[in-house]
């Protein structure tokens, strides 16, 4: 269910506002390779499953920067901001990966609003997004996005 706010000045009152959960999201080869094809990064732990095998993960694993890049994906399924002209990804203050995420395996990301302030034109909000593994205690990632809503 996504987290509606009126407009973006409500986004001030939301600092503590958990936001709720996207859609599972299963991660697959294709999507792996396409990441690889699209950043050069073809390192053998993402892209070569039979030596993936054998190594430390037992198979190939998502790029963190691939799981990252999720966020743009989920943090719109989990919160929508109505009557703005536009809003824009300004940025991120931190990031961590605290598991990899094995090919096959399912991700959906939480959020909760930290920090809401005006912003010259706008609100520029932090959403602390986590991406989680399904069945796993630890994050795939966890990172405190930064975006700006301009009514």
């Amino acid at each position: 269910m996504t987290t509606v706010f009126n407009n973006p000045s409500a986004l001030l009152d939301a600092p503590g506002t958990h936001l709720g959960y996207s859609e599972w999201l299963e991660i697959d080869q294709r999507r792996i390779d396409l990441f690889a094809d699209a950043t050069g990064d073809h390192q053998w732990i993402h892209v070569d499953p039979e030596r993936a095998a054998q190594g430390p993960f037992g198979k190939t694993i998502a790029h963190g920067y691939l799981t990252l890049s999720l966020a743009n994906q989920f943090l719109p399924e989990i919160m929508q901001v109505d009557n703005v002209s536009m809003g824009v990804n300004y940025g991120c203050e931190k990031v961590r990966f605290p598991a990899p995420v094995p090919v096959g395996s399912r991700v959906r990301g939480g959020g909760e609003v930290i920090s809401a302030e005006e912003v010259k034109g706008g609100v520029q909000v932090v959403v602390r997004m986590t991406i989680e593994i399904e069945g796993s205690e630890r994050p795939a990632c966890v990172i405190d996005t930064i975006s700006r809503f301009f009514p």
